[in-house]
């Protein structure tokens, strides 16, 4: 894995010298394989603004890359979301690393 490989820091993060990441997704070795910063917040629940709002993001740049419609966008998005977490299709493996 070369730096190259890696997605840019948004130019609001590298102005904000408070900012920190929530979260990294790689694929990898046929796989997914995440980095989390899980002590954000005491309620797990606020995660699942941010992953409303990652898919809002994600419909943003489809629309913006392929001219798709972001509310068709988040409907497929959802629609998939929601079935994997009532069928998934791998689970979960690793620890827990203090930083």
């Amino acid at each position: 894995m070369g730096a190259t490989n890696q997605l840019a820091i948004p130019e609001e993060a590298l102005r904000d010298e408070k900012s920190f990441e929530l979260a990294r997704v790689w694929v990898a070795n046929k796989g997914q394989h995440v980095s989390l910063r899980i002590g954000t917040w005491e309620d797990p629940s606020a995660w699942g603004i941010v992953l409303a709002d990652l898919a809002r993001h994600v419909a943003n740049g489809y629309k913006q890359d392929m001219n798709l419609d972001p509310i068709e966008t988040v409907a497929r998005i959802k629609k998939l979301f929601l079935a994997e977490l009532d069928s998934p299709t791998d689970e979960p493996t690793g620890t827990v690393l203090k930083m």
